[in-house]
């Protein structure tokens, strides 16, 4: 069995078949922060140690409590996925920054495609370059 990344999910009240999505990408919640308290506007905030991946449901956050949380992340060297709450959206982001079914923890960095480039060969049209 592979061994499970740990995430700290901030947003929303409830998360509902998000956890089973993570669970097909090897990834743990470890703790789900709703985000309301206003405590967490604060800028001193510390995440859970033993956290390697910090989840930001955006469509439920505050600008500041956001900010917050990505500087914590940033402060201890951990990844950040910002997404909305949906499955859909969550699997998207999720296959677009590297993590996938298939691999045990992540794809290597220097190998994932810049979200404009994805995009642009999602939808068939090439890619204009300036000259």
């Amino acid at each position: 069995m592979s061994q499970y990344v740990s995430a700290v999910v901030v947003g929303a009240d409830r998360l509902g078949n998000i956890p089973d999505l993570l669970k097909g990408h090897n990834i743990a919640i470890r703790h789900h922060i709703s985000g309301r308290d206003p405590s967490h506007q604060k800028k001193t905030l510390q995440l859970p140690s033993g956290t390697e991946l910090l989840i930001l449901l955006t469509d439920f956050l505050g600008h500041n409590v956001m900010k917050t949380f990505r500087a914590a992340a940033q402060r201890a060297g951990i990844r950040v996925l910002a997404c909305r709450r949906s499955v859909c959206s969550m699997k998207q982001a999720l296959d677009q920054c590297g993590y996938c079914e298939a691999c045990d923890r992540s794809i290597a960095p220097d190998t994932i495609k810049p979200k404009f480039v994805a995009a642009a060969e999602r939808s068939g049209r090439p890619r204009v370059r300036a000259a």
